[in-house]
């Protein structure tokens, strides 16, 4: 409180509101918030080869499995309908003794979603050789 000497009429009280609490209060609640909610992981977890790989004894088949701009996947040249007729091709592709290299190539404009899709499916059904070719695009 600030008391004035004098004979002058006191001011006006002032009506402003102290938010210094206000924003270390939502602060705290920021902190607490991020510290609390779980961190989300969505990983392929994939097995590089390395430097020294032994080449296979017989050059395996190559299917070229892309993915375009509205998410569609196709099979050799072949669209297909869905990503269960794509888990169809790879689950035949995965009971060959060879297996073939599945060569994916992504679109440029594709989103994230059926790549990883396609990505998941081929590990999760057993196939080995599985590789993303083109990515010479994104280095501009």
């Amino acid at each position: 409180m600030h008391i004035r000497a004098g004979a002058e009429p006191d001011p006006d009280p002032l009506v402003d509101i102290n938010t210094t609490p206000l924003v270390d209060v939502l602060l705290v609640l920021l902190v607490m918030l991020i510290v609390t909610i779980p961190v989300q992981l969505n990983a392929v977890s994939l097995e590089m080869p390395g430097r020294q790989a032994p080449r296979p004894a017989v050059e395996p088949a190559i299917v070229q499995l892309e993915v375009d701009a509205a998410g569609r996947f196709v099979w050799n040249g072949e669209p297909l309908a869905d990503r269960g007729a794509l888990e169809a091709k790879l689950r035949a592709a995965a009971a060959e003794a060879n297996q073939p290299e599945i060569h994916l190539r992504p679109h440029p404009r594709a989103r994230y979603e059926p790549v990883a899709a396609a990505l998941t499916s081929a590990q999760r059904l057993g196939l080995q050789k599985i590789g993303l070719v083109g990515t010479e695009q994104y280095a501009q």
